[in-house]
């Protein structure tokens, strides 16, 4: 009787984890994500408001956690440029937030604008 006790036990907390996971935000393309992003900051650039197609904020700026309260917020107010990121579709922002978030400061490979 016990031991069916830990295992409805096991099998719950595990479920619990998996549904977590499922949960979790989306993750989208890395790559499209950082070509999207310099994409935003030249038509940025084209229109006259930056003066360089170089993004102003690299994704080693902030933390994974930061960069989730940004996305998640739609906060976008630091990298400028308003009329470009108001246009960004949703897919879009998901590769660029996985673009930011896998390169945080604290990620295992921190990434500069380049």
């Amino acid at each position: 009787m016990r031991n069916k006790i830990v295992l409805i036990i096991m099998a719950v907390l595990l479920s619990i984890c998996f549904l977590g996971t499922g949960l979790a935000m989306e993750q989208g393309n890395k790559r499209k994500g950082k070509y999207t992003y310099r994409k935003i900051y030249k038509a940025c650039m084209e229109r006259g408001e930056v003066e360089s197609a170089k993004p102003t904020v690299s994704p080693d700026a902030h933390t994974q956690v930061e960069w989730e309260a940004i996305f998640n917020g739609k906060q976008f107010d630091e990298f400028g440029c308003k009329e470009e990121w108001g246009a960004v579709n949703d897919k879009d922002l998901v590769d660029i937030f996985t673009y930011m978030y896998q390169h945080a400061s604290d990620s295992p490979t921190p990434a500069k604008c380049k």
